[in-house]
């Protein structure tokens, strides 16, 4: 007769079995295995969202109904920043970027990115030209990288795709609502004395900036936060050189993006601008040009 109390050969004691739970193996897959549950797939998000977008144009086209231009600006200005967003969830499936943080990244940035940065190209920028083009571009990208700070108040462990990720949340906000305005704006057009509406012009202006929106603002941030994150110690933020040196670079790479049109320049800048994403993201806390003690800082 067994004891009661003794455990059957081949099956885990308690201890054994509380080991198995808490083990640092089990639990990361563990964790990795419920990090996906909130974020769907990206490839699933994108052809939803332009099947989406393409049935409202045509019934836009065929109705003449004016009433659906704001869903058609509004879905082809965030099908791709959205899409993004959850690219880099899925390659990046973090417990300290949670649905709350990631969801109010987007939104919050968005609105008060756009706030910030109108209020100060207002107040500093006079005119067009590559002076004004390289404040817009300073302007900009110095809203963005404050707001990836803002956002990462309460992490408790600071790695750099973590940063990339939650940089490229705050770009890809801050250009979906630029997008939607620039697509709003487009809607009018000025032929002589009459001013018409132009659906055409909007659904153009939306697959342009749409083609472009990867290699854009969601790109730039995405570099900045890395670094910012990348920088941190004792499981804080910091500042250092490193991240002044990426604050100018994005920004010139944005003034550049702006000044030079053309098919060959944005393709040009976008190449510029992919490398150091994909080196960074590649190396993650393995040192990059910057040196650094650890993989994860845990805070106190």
């Amino acid at each position: 007769m067994n004891h009661p109390h003794r455990v059957m050969p081949g099956h885990p004691g308690a201890r054994e079995a509380c080991d198995m739970i808490t083990r640092p193996d089990v639990e990361k897959s563990t964790t990795a295995a419920t990090r996906h549950v909130w974020a769907p797939r990206w490839w699933l998000v994108f052809p939803i969202g332009l099947v989406l977008w393409v049935a409202t144009v045509a019934d836009t086209f065929y109705t003449n109904n004016l009433i659906l231009l704001p869903t058609v600006v509004l879905l082809g200005s965030f099908l791709v920043p959205v899409t993004a967003v959850v690219w880099y969830l899925d390659h990046d499936p973090s417990p300290e970027l949670s649905p709350r943080r990631i969801v109010s990244a987007f939104i919050f940035s968005g609105v008060l990115g756009a706030l910030a940065a109108s209020v100060l190209e207002f107040w500093l920028v006079f005119g067009p030209g590559l002076f004004g083009t390289l404040k817009v571009g300073f302007i900009e990208e110095l809203v963005k990288g404050v707001l990836v700070v803002l956002f990462a108040l309460g992490i408790r462990s600071y790695t750099t795709r973590d940063g990339m990720v939650l940089g490229a949340t705050v770009g890809f906000g801050f250009a979906a609502l630029e997008s939607s305005g620039y697509a709003l704006a487009s809607l009018f057009v000025v032929q002589g004395n009459q001013l018409f509406l132009s659906l055409p012009s909007v659904v153009l202006n939306e697959l342009v900036r749409g083609l472009l929106a990867p290699f854009g603002h969601g790109l730039w941030t995405a570099i900045l936060g890395g670094v910012i994150f990348h920088a941190a110690r004792n499981g804080r933020l910091r500042p250092t050189l490193a991240i002044l040196i990426t604050y100018v670079g994005v920004s010139l790479l944005h003034a550049a993006f702006d000044f030079f049109g053309g098919i060959v320049g944005y393709i040009v800048i976008s190449v510029i601008g992919i490398a150091p994403l994909v080196y960074i993201w590649l190396r993650e806390d393995r040192g990059l040009p910057f040196r650094r003690a650890a993989h994860r800082i845990q805070g106190a």
